[in-house]
């Protein structure tokens, strides 16, 4: 893969897909710039060597074409502040302001178009459509880690319009796979991952790749119930993927089998509804009473999952421990941060899988205190389990 450390823009003028799919509030106000801020570097680099940005992006799941809460241009100020100059919006991608704006870029010059999916050829990955978006620019640039699983137009097809020279991986995309292999290929021990979460059909795959990795594997969330259920236990109107159970099963006798400690809760925080203001117990993981729900990790068992984590040098961690959302909730989720950033804080490295874990740890103020927050939880999680990401393949 080309990377922009080996390529000298200077007079060219760069296509590049990033992943500005930032929340935005009623008033169409950015309330997290994080995905913005990731890939300022790239675009930088790209500006600095005298080149010129087209800009490409989706934002949400816009229905059926332009729909303005959906639109790129809320986010134009500050684009422009984040690259100290003007950052110009030239609407629709298809548009023929858009060609004129494209064809008229000076060097150090930036320019936005609108909402990729706005058009279905996007998520379609229409050929077609990807052309027309490739003749934007002559040179491609893919910095957005977080659709490259997508084999969309422009996360992935548009890169067969450029010659092979000419179709480059941003410094965000390279970090997030260096991250990866770091701890794919080169953990130091002991390795723990921690796999949180409501589903393990979500997880199946990754859950299998671990134990071929790992030293420890904690589990929590919704998951861990039916795990619970596979050790003979009732779990009461907690989450439960009764079909799944035979594959907990399957999965705690293979970590056996390998030497691997799965660890389960042992208690859960129990409320008797799903709600912040439910009332509120503690029971054995595999002793929850009828009318009452597992919504978070108990006592003993956030103390036990910490003093692993504490103890290693390697962890990874993808899905919260309860329902975080919910701050009666969210007791289990903090600890495993807070032992997390310690762990950190000792030696060891750290890789939060995007997602939800990536927003807890943002939420709890632990950001800057872990090694690595994924912008992808989906594409991270993907990549791990071996599967090629079309958006990184396409480079070349």
């Amino acid at each position: 893969m080309n990377t922009l450390d080996t390529y000298n823009f200077a007079g060219k003028r760069a296509v590049m897909r990033v992943d500005f799919n930032v929340p935005l509030d009623k008033d169409l106000r950015i309330t997290d710039d994080t995905r913005i801020r990731m890939a300022t570097r790239s675009v930088m680099k790209i500006l600095n060597d005298g080149g010129s940005v087209v800009l490409l992006s989706h934002l949400g799941r816009p229905k059926d074409g332009y729909e303005q809460k959906y639109s790129l241009e809320a986010l134009v100020a500050r684009l422009s502040q984040e690259y100290g100059r003007e950052v110009q919006f030239g609407g629709d991608v298809l548009g023929a302001e858009a060609a004129q704006k494209a064809a008229a870029l000076q060097p150090g010059q930036v320019l936005l178009l609108d909402n990729v999916r706005f058009y279905k050829e996007e998520e379609a990955g229409d050929p077609a459509f990807a052309a027309k978006l490739a003749a934007l620019g002559n040179v491609y640039v893919n910095d957005a880690f977080g659709t490259a699983h997508r084999a969309h137009a422009s996360t992935a097809v548009m890169a067969n319009s450029f010659a092979p020279q000419d179709r480059v991986g941003g410094y965000l995309l390279q970090s997030e796979i260096d991250n990866a292999k770091k701890v794919l290929d080169n953990a130091e021990r002991p390795f723990t991952a921690i796999m949180g979460g409501a589903k393990i059909s979500d997880k199946i795959l990754i859950i299998e790749k671990l134990l071929d990795k790992v030293d420890n594997l904690l589990i929590g969330g919704g998951m861990a119930y039916t795990f619970a259920v596979a050790e003979n236990g009732h779990v009461g109107s907690s989450l439960l993927e009764a079909d799944k159970v035979d594959l907990a099963r399957q999965l705690m006798q293979k970590a056996k089998d390998k030497g691997v400690n799965l660890m389960l809760p042992s208690d859960s925080l129990i409320a008797d509804k799903f709600a912040n203001d439910a009332n509120v117990d503690v029971a054995a993981n595999t002793s929850i009473p009828d009318g009452w729900m597992g919504l978070d990790l108990g006592p003993d068992s956030r103390e036990a999952f910490a003093v692993v984590i504490r103890n290693s040098k390697t962890i990874l961690w993808n899905g919260p421990m309860g329902v975080f959302e919910m701050s009666n909730f969210s007791l289990g989720t903090e600890f495993v941060a807070r032992a997390i950033a310690e762990a950190t804080a000792a030696g060891a490295y750290s890789l939060i899988g995007g997602g939800d874990s990536a927003a807890a740890v943002q939420q709890l103020g632990f950001g800057d205190q872990v090694s690595y927050i994924s912008t992808g939880g989906g594409a991270l999680l993907e990549y791990m389990e071996g599967k090629e990401l079309p958006g990184v393949t396409a480079l070349g």
